[in-house]
């Protein structure tokens, strides 16, 4: 990865953490989950509404590490209009580029978290809310945790 690359995905990151998109509750949702880290101690809500199969709206709430909140920020600019199918196949990219550090074939933001497979610790943080918004997605009350889940 050139180091201009390596700048701008940096860059992607901080900006998600510190000014998160889509932060807070939907107060149309009719399906929500909650994500559990704890190993860190990331906790993180997510909000959807879904429009048939389709994701209309979407958003989260929660706190931990940088990590978490920009891959929850990022998560719900991604997500917002994919139908679950198309959800999930973006989850199963985002899992490969964080556990592998394989970046995107085309420049992407999900690329900005290939850096994360070099610090194991922290792929539970990056996945923790695509956890819960699969949850969600299926309608699982039950709490998305890291510790259940092979990352």
């Amino acid at each position: 990865m050139s180091a201009d690359l390596s700048d701008l995905y940096q860059n992607v990151i901080l900006d998600h953490n510190r000014r998160p998109r889509n932060r807070g509750r939907i107060p149309t949702a009719n399906r929500s989950a909650h994500g559990d880290n704890p190993s860190c101690g990331d906790q993180c809500d997510v909000f959807l509404r879904l429009d048939g199969d389709r994701i209309a709206e979407i958003s989260f709430d929660g706190s931990g590490c940088a990590i978490s909140q920009a891959s929850a920020s990022l998560m719900t600019t991604q997500l917002k209009g994919k139908t679950t199918a198309e959800a999930e196949n973006l989850y199963k990219e985002f899992h490969e580029i964080v556990t592998t550090g394989k970046e995107p074939e085309e420049i992407s933001d999900l690329g900005a978290f290939a850096g994360v497979h070099a610090f194991p610790a922290r792929i539970k943080c990056a996945t923790l809310s695509w956890h819960a918004a699969l949850n969600a997605l299926r309608g699982d009350g039950a709490p998305a945790t890291t510790e259940s889940h092979k990352d």
